[in-house]
């Protein structure tokens, strides 16, 4: 899958960034992008029906009412850091059944979230399995729901069975702080992963090439 790279600021503009906000049914997207928004977002919200009981799994999380039908947005300002950036962030839905959804919502971003809920971990194989086979930087933040039980990242490592180099931290998706902390180490391990892209990539010479 061909990815757009991010656009080209001009001279004294912020950077533009396109971020996806990925996680399994319930696992605190639609909070993140709304907790961390400087505008209002944009929400796909619905209510729960009983006919996707049969489709939809609350266990774990049965308070839970609505669920994202097509994607959230919000942007993020982040005048300063060392590079002036501006955040499009994408929240997809997180039912399985919408992962042709989540091509269209990954195309030209420079990274990806994945927000995991360790009280359902097993929903979390399918984002981490999209983003690995697509090629898109990404890194797994737990998000600390109350009253459940806290892992250790190096735990969530093991049992999502991530390569060392993806990152893996903990927040509170309600929290505006931790979201963007969790967005700031997204960019970095995306700037990181593109450096050693160049550096793999670039050509050779020898005594034979002189």
């Amino acid at each position: 899958m061909m990815l757009l790279p991010p656009s080209r600021p001009q001279a004294g503009a912020p950077a533009v960034l396109k971020i996806v906000i990925a996680g399994g049914f319930g696992a605190g997207k639609t909070t993140a992008v709304g907790a961390v928004s400087e505008i209002p977002p944009l929400s796909t919200e619905e209510y729960l029906t009983e006919a996707s009981a049969d489709v939809d799994s609350l266990a774990g999380i049965e308070a839970k009412q609505t669920t994202t039908v097509a994607f959230d947005f919000g942007r993020l300002s982040l005048p300063d850091a060392p590079v002036p950036l501006e955040l499009f962030l994408f929240g997809t839905p997180g039912q399985d059944r919408f992962v042709d959804l989540w091509y269209d919502l990954s195309r030209g971003a420079v990274g990806a979230v994945v927000l995991v809920d360790t009280r359902r971990l097993e929903s979390s194989f399918t984002p981490v399995s999209f983003f690995e086979d697509i090629g898109l930087p990404f890194v797994v933040a737990i998000n600390q729901f109350d009253g459940a039980h806290r892992y250790l990242p190096d735990q969530v490592r093991t049992a999502l069975e991530l390569l060392p180099s993806v990152p893996v931290v903990t927040c509170d998706a309600r929290d505006p702080n931790h979201v963007a902390g969790v967005l700031l180490t997204l960019i970095d391990h995306a700037v990181q992963n593109a450096t050693a892209n160049r550096v793999h990539r670039a050509p050779t010479t020898s005594l034979q090439d002189a």
